[in-house]
Parts: C-alpha cells; sequence; structure tokens
C-alpha cells in the first residue's frame, strides 16, 4: 500500500510542475516570440517496500526536464519602425549585464543614445557583436530583410541575426531570453529575413492550452482521490489486524 502513495505522490509533484507550466504558456500567449514548453516525464525503478508479492520494481513518475517548440509563430503587423520579427530558424542577439542572450522578441527601441535597445534596455548586437547607434535626426529607419539598417542613403549597420545547430544547449533565463549553455558558437543565418514594423506572435494555442489545464487539474483530483482510498484502505487493514489480535 506505500507503494502506491509513493508511486501517486511522485505523479502529483510531477502533475504540479506541468500545471505551473501550463498557466506560464497561457500568460504569455501574448507575449512576442514566446515559445511553447511542456513537461518531460520519465519513469525511475526503485525497490519496492518489504511487502509480500509487492511489484518489483517499482516505477516512480520523475520530471525530466522541459520540451520547447521552437515552431515559428504567426507574423502580426504593427508599423512600428523599430518592431522587427525572425521568418526562419534565428535569434536576435542582445547583450545584459550577465553576459550575451538571444532572443525572438522583436520590440525594441532607441535610448538617450541612440541605441537600439530590447524592452528591458539591453543593447541589440550587430553582425559583428557590436551596437546599433542611430541618429533620430536624419530620417526614417529602413531595416532590409537581411538585418542592413539605413537611414536615407547612409548604411547605419546590420543587426545580427544568429542560428544554433543544437537549440537544446540554449536555456531559458527569463524575460525571454535564452543563454548559450555550451562551448559551441552560434553562425549567422543568412537566409532568415528580418520584418520590419512586425513582430512574431507566440506558438502557443489557447484552447489547447486551457483543455490541458482542465486536462491536468481533473488527474490531479483523481490521484488525490486514489491516494485517500489507499490510505483508507491501509487504516483499515491495520485496525482490524489489531482487533484480530
Amino acid at each position: 500500500m506505500d507503494n502506491a502513495l509513493f508511486v501517486g505522490l511522485s505523479r502529483q509533484i510531477n502533475l504540479r510542475r506541468e500545471l505551473d507550466i501550463t498557466a506560464n504558456n497561457l500568460a504569455n500567449v501574448d507575449t512576442a516570440g514566446f515559445k511553447l514548453e511542456s513537461l518531460m516525464e520519465k519513469t525511475n525503478p526503485g525497490p519496492p517496500a518489504r511487502t509480500q508479492g509487492a511489484p518489483n520494481p517499482v516505477k516512480f513518475v520523475l520530471g525530466d526536464g522541459v520540451a520547447r517548440d521552437f515552431s515559428q509563430g504567426g507574423l502580426r503587423r504593427t508599423d512600428a519602425p523599430l518592431d522587427l520579427a525572425i521568418e526562419g530558424d534565428a535569434f536576435f542577439a542582445v547583450t545584459t549585464p550577465e553576459g550575451e542572450r538571444y532572443t525572438r522578441d522583436g520590440r525594441f527601441q532607441l535610448n538617450d543614445q541612440g541605441k537600439l535597445i530590447t524592452q528591458r534596455g539591453e543593447a541589440v548586437q550587430g553582425d559583428g557583436g557590436g551596437e546599433i547607434v542611430i541618429d533620430a535626426e536624419k530620417g526614417p529607419v529602413l531595416i532590409a530583410a537581411d538585418g542592413t539598417v539605413s537611414q536615407g542613403t547612409e548604411r547605419i549597420g546590420k543587426i545580427g541575426v544568429m542560428r544554433f545547430d543544437n537549440r537544446s544547449v540554449l536555456e531559458k533565463t527569463g524575460d525571454n531570453l535564452f543563454r548559450n549553455t555550451a562551448n559551441a558558437a552560434p553562425t549567422a543565418a543568412p537566409d532568415a529575413r528580418v520584418r520590419q514594423g512586425m513582430l512574431e506572435s507566440s506558438n502557443v494555442k489557447p484552447i489547447v492550452e486551457v483543455t490541458k489545464l482542465i486536462e491536468v487539474s481533473r488527474a490531479y483530483e483523481r490521484m488525490a482521490k486514489m491516494m485517500d482510498s489507499e490510505a483508507d484502505l491501509s487504516r483499515r487493514s491495520i485496525e482490524r489486524l489489531g482487533r484480530v489480535q
């Protein structure tokens, strides 16, 4: 009976984590460039309690990391000249106090020095790793599909658009940013296109996630009832055994 309780508890822990991940997906359904996340699971064999006839081995449910769906989100037009979306497999590179980070969120703006920055103030990197500096007095900013930034006939720079051969090396650090956890450096993505005046929507499907949220909640409730039944059965068994003795 203890085995059933322990297995049920391991499943409840995972369901709670899955509930949090699904709720986070829904909370970011309108976040530009957000990528859908899901919990990966595995079974972990463990020795059974000393009960006659117990299954061997008992398999507990464990979390095995978070999977992230990097598929392309839909592009929506904003007509804001510094809103940028990437069409293709690539990321913008930005400089943060913690080091270089990568994002699909193209909601950019200019700071007081004319530097192209993110919503949180991180500098957007050019293709050579430097910063993009724009003089607002020189006229409208035009950004070509290859990331080239120009004002009139003057070329200002080129926005860096980077790609990872293995996206599993990217670790989420918050604020829609990713950190490179491997020594392998990203490479330029010449086939990815930069779309000015557009933003990439999240690839979260709200109806699917709401349905999943309901399913996970019900599974959690069923597991709680099962564990209560097992605990009650164990209690009544001990009471009857005590009366017999």
